[in-house]
C-alpha cells in the first residue's frame, strides 16, 4: 500500500515537473515572441512553437483587419473588432467625416454631424464661398452670398479684371474701367511695348514708341550690335556700324590678328600685318 502511494506521488511530481519546463521559456524566447506579436523587424520566426506561430499569425491578421476598417476598406470585417476597436472606429469615422464637412469635401455626411458641428460646418461653407466668389472659381454660388459679401466679390472682380487689362490679357474687359484706370492700364501698356521692343521681342509695337524712346531703342541696338560685332558673334550686322564703330572693330581686330600670328595661337591672317608685324612674327612673345 505504502510503495504504491511512494509510486503515485513520484509520478504528480514528475507530471508537474514536466508541465513547468514545458511552459518555462527563456527569456530570449519571450522577448521573440513579444516581437513577433508586436510585428517588429527583428522577430525570428524560425524560434516559434508550433502554437506561437500560430498566434502571431492570428494577431497580424486582426490587425490588418483593424487597419482596413480604419481606412474604410472593403476587405474590412467588423464582425472581427472587439467592442474597444468598435468604438475607436465610430469616433475616428466620425472625426474623420467632420473634418471632411469641414474642409467642404464631397465625402462630407451632413447626417452624421450633431447640431453644433453642423453650425460649424455651415460657417465654414459659407466662408469657402466667399472665396472661391472672389476668386472667380466656377465653384462660386452667387446665392450663398449676403449683400456684404457681394459688394466684397464685385470689388474683387473689378481688381482682378484691372491686374489683366494692365498686364495685356485677352480677359481683359476695359468697359468696365475708370477712366483713370483706363490711363494707367494705357501707361502700363507702354512700358510693356518699351520693355519687350528693348528684349527684341516679336511682341514690340514700335508705333507706339515715343520719338525719345525710338531714339533710345535706336541707340541701344547700335551698341548692342557694335558688342555682337566686337565679340565677333554670327548676329553682327556690318551695314549698321557707324564710321567710328567700323575703325574701332578693326583696329581690335587688327591687333587680335596680330597677336594670334606672334603667339601662334588662334586664327592668324599675316596679310593684314604691317611690314615691321611681319618682322616680329616668330620672335618670342613677351610676357
Amino acid at each position: 500500500m505504502k510503495s504504491c502511494m511512494r509510486r503515485s506521488l513520484w509520478v504528480l511530481i514528475c507530471g508537474v515537473a514536466l508541465a513547468q519546463a514545458a511552459l518555462a521559456q527563456s527569456p530570449e524566447q519571450a522577448s521573440n515572441l513579444m516581437a513577433c506579436k508586436s510585428g517588429w523587424s527583428h522577430c525570428d520566426p524560425s524560434k516559434l512553437t508550433a502554437a506561437e506561430s500560430g498566434e502571431v499569425a492570428a494577431m497580424a491578421k486582426h490587425r490588418r483587419n483593424v487597419a482596413d476598417c480604419r481606412n474604410a476598406w472593403e476587405r474590412c470585417d467588423r464582425r472581427q473588432l472587439n467592442n474597444s476597436e468598435v468604438r475607436a472606429l465610430a469616433l475616428a469615422e466620425h472625426d474623420h467625416n467632420l473634418t471632411d464637412c469641414m474642409a467642404t469635401m464631397t465625402d462630407c455626411n451632413h447626417s452624421q454631424l450633431t447640431q453644433r458641428e453642423a453650425s460649424s460646418v455651415t460657417l465654414a461653407e459659407a466662408r469657402r464661398n466667399v472665396e472661391d466668389c472672389k476668386s472667380g472659381w466656377i465653384s462660386c454660388r452667387p446665392s450663398g452670398l449676403t449683400q456684404a459679401e457681394g459688394d466684397d466679390v464685385a470689388q474683387a472682380e473689378h481688381q482682378r479684371n484691372l491686374w489683366d487689362c494692365s498686364n495685356g490679357m485677352g480677359t481683359c474687359q476695359s468697359s468696365t474701367l475708370t477712366e483713370t484706370e483706363m490711363s494707367a492700364v494705357a501707361i502700363a501698356g507702354q512700358k510693356r511695348n518699351l520693355r519687350a521692343c528693348k528684349s527684341g521681342w516679336d511682341s514690340c509695337d514700335p508705333s507706339m514708341l515715343t520719338e525719345s524712346q525710338k531714339q533710345g531703342l535706336t541707340l541701344m541696338q547700335q551698341q548692342r550690335n557694335f558688342t555682337v560685332c566686337k565679340d565677333g558673334g554670327p548676329a553682327c550686322d556690318y551695314s549698321q556700324l557707324t564710321p567710328s564703330e567700323a575703325r574701332a572693330l578693326q583696329i581690335a581686330e587688327h591687333q587680335r590678328n596680330h597677336m594670334a600670328c606672334i603667339k601662334g595661337y588662334g586664327y592668324c591672317d599675316r596679310s593684314q600685318s604691317t611690314t615691321q608685324q611681319q618682322e616680329n612674327v616668330g620672335q618670342p612673345a613677351s610676357k
